[in-house]
């Protein structure tokens, strides 16, 4: 069986009950059960939707102006709301970040690790409007030829992965 989780939550949602962990089906994990009204609470990852185009050429990513990894380079992405389409997303943040609009076209990929809560879902994309600039949550905006990438200053593994991906399928 799973190593108990660290607790998040400590009382119902419902019912404002205190939670605890318990074993509800052999083989699964424990969930948050609500002592009071037996609300069970389920924990799943949160979905992350981020784009990678092209700018004159190169590679467009974004300099982190927020924790984590404040400061390094990933592509521009974020949390998709609940009721939002992934693409839609993906779009809205890069709009949110980077001053272009983009169209999200097919799945490069999607991301997961042990132990992290967010599963990425990339699109590749391609600018339909706006100019690039830092805007929120971003410290630079800048196109980078794909001999160029500065992989050593990558924000998340799922930048690299991604950015792999990408060029093994793009021309």
């Amino acid at each position: 069986m799973q190593e108990p989780f660290r607790q998040e939550y400590e009382f119902c949602p419902r019912c404002g009950g205190c939670l605890e962990q318990k074993v509800i089906k052999d083989g699964e994990p424990a969930r948050l059960v609500c002592t009071n009204c037996g609300f069970v609470f389920y924990l799943g990852p949160k979905l992350v939707a981020g784009a990678l185009f092209e700018d004159k050429g190169g590679i467009v990513l974004v300099k982190r102006g927020i924790n984590p990894s404040y400061g390094l380079w990933t592509f521009p992405g974020g949390f998709v709301e609940r009721g939002e389409r992934v693409e839609a997303a993906a779009e809205r943040e890069t709009l949110e970040e980077t001053g272009v609009v983009v169209k999200a076209k097919e799945i490069v990929g999607l991301y997961t690790y042990d132990g992290l809560v967010p599963a990425i879902a990339v699109y590749a994309a391609e600018i339909v409007g706006g100019e690039l600039a830092p805007l929120d949550e971003t410290l630079e905006v800048r196109s980078f030829a794909k001999d160029r990438l500065p992989w050593e200053e990558m924000a998340f593994q799922s930048t690299e992965q991604a950015l792999k991906d990408y060029m093994r399928t793009s021309p």
